[in-house]
């Protein structure tokens, strides 16, 4: 028997996949294209007043950093204002890969054209007036550090899910928790690594009627990387049971929870980089992007500040070219990361397995076969997955795997296919 459930069992559903302070993010880079565009206009009027063409230049090259903040500026309000549109058929939380990787090949064009500069001016070099050019690198710095400072911070003000994540199907738990569950004889359990402001330990509570918990009866044994082994014991607190002793780090192992009805397998890992506290990967390319043009444009004048400086003090004139070219080596560098992550978003390439794994452990958990897992991107802390699972429960439908998956932080949407094995 095969059963095909698309609509989640809750009534509210939605395809808003924005990221955590998408709209904040989004003020951000408006108040940096105000600054460089200020700055660009200060720059081009008083370059022609007081006829210094290396102010109107750099004035010229701040418009390019303008237009290149104004890409990721529309990406925020184009993604806000659409994320509704059912034109968009898993929301508009990818518009940011997209901007970021536009952005990406803009980068590549300025390294090209930096290096294309310096190389000529290096074979070729010119005089350099350093009465205005070391100023007016200094004043690119600082527009450039405020402008970084302005993009910088982090917003915790939480995810936009597009999804009901209620405690009367998900359970209460605390932040800081990294939660497997386990299907029981007696009821689902919850196993998960606490670590909000205290040491990381285990906690065990029951879910949906299962009762009798007994901190005689439940052990937790680590199975890390290396083979490694660790045994934790509880104890009974409040409405929970919590382990005796801290979990050392890294939080990266298999978990045989042992029970009173026999022992079950739970995988945990490591938090990747950009990822949130649950593990999940929340990162904004197209706020990263825009950092990045920041970051790169001060890089590069920080660079030219100290080859004009080596070149007016000792007469190094190649030191100024040198810098360029080292300058477009680093902005290539940064570009073809930005490209390569942004690329693979787009492109629904799984870069990393942790959401795929934690889905398999949960069904692996439930006691039943996966035999067909895809899991792809839908925006920043957003994940889809569509899931065909074989079982030889008769009374597990689609709604069972969704209230057992939905509880994945993170994973935002979810296809179940479930096949029913007859008896023969």
């Amino acid at each position: 028997m095969n059963e095909f459930y698309e609509a989640p069992f809750k009534a509210e559903h939605d395809h808003v996949f924005l990221g955590e302070g998408h709209d904040s993010n989004g003020r951000k880079t408006w108040a940096v294209i105000a600054l460089c565009s200020a700055m660009m206009l200060a720059e081009i009027v008083g370059g022609h007043l007081f006829g210094s063409l290396a102010l109107v230049a750099d004035g010229m090259h701040m418009s390019t950093h303008a237009g290149a903040m104004l890409i990721a500026a529309l990406a925020y309000t184009y993604a806000r204002k659409h994320a509704n549109d059912p034109r968009f058929v898993f929301g508009t939380g990818k518009l940011g890969d997209l901007a970021g990787f536009t952005s990406a090949i803009i980068l590549a064009m300025i390294a090209m054209l930096i290096g294309y500069e310096a190389i000529d001016r290096l074979l070729s070099p010119l005089p350099i007036r350093f009465g205005e050019a070391i100023p007016i690198a200094v004043l690119g710095l600082l527009v450039n550090i405020l402008s970084a400072w302005l993009l910088s911070g982090d917003d915790h003000h939480g995810h936009s899910h597009g999804h009901s994540h209620g405690s009367d199907q998900h359970g209460s738990h605390d932040h800081g928790e990294e939660v497997q569950y386990i299907e029981t004889s007696a009821g689902a359990l919850a196993l998960s690594i606490f670590e909000d402001g205290v040491p990381p330990v285990f906690r065990i509570k029951a879910e949906r009627g299962a009762a009798g918990l007994s901190a005689h009866d439940v052990t937790v044994t680590t199975v890390r990387p290396d083979g490694k082994r660790q045994v934790f014991a509880f104890a009974m607190v409040a409405d929970f049971l919590q382990s005796t002793v801290e979990i050392p780090e890294p939080h990266s192992f298999e978990a045989m929870v042992t029970l009173a009805d026999g022992e079950h397998t739970v995988s945990f890992a490591e938090h990747a980089h950009g990822a949130d506290e649950h593990g999940v990967d929340t990162r904004d390319h197209n706020m990263r992007a825009a950092y990045i043009h920041v970051i790169a444009d001060a890089a590069v004048s920080v660079l030219a500040i100290i080859g004009l400086l080596l070149a007016k003090t000792f007469g190094w004139l190649w030191m100024d070219p040198l810098a360029g070219i080292v300058g477009a080596m680093v902005i290539a560098n940064w570009s073809y990361g930005l490209i390569r992550d942004t690329g693979a978003n787009l492109m629904d390439i799984s870069t990393d397995d942790a959401m795929a794994g934690k889905v398999k452990a949960a069904v692996d958990a439930a006691g039943d076969q996966l035999i067909d897992l895809h899991v792809w991107r839908l925006g920043p802390g957003h994940f889809g997955a569509v899931v065909s699972v074989v079982t030889e429960e008769a009374l597990r439908g689609p709604d069972f795997y969704h209230r057992l998956l939905w509880r994945l932080n993170g994973l935002s949407h979810i296809t179940v296919e479930v096949r029913t094995l007859r008896a023969a």
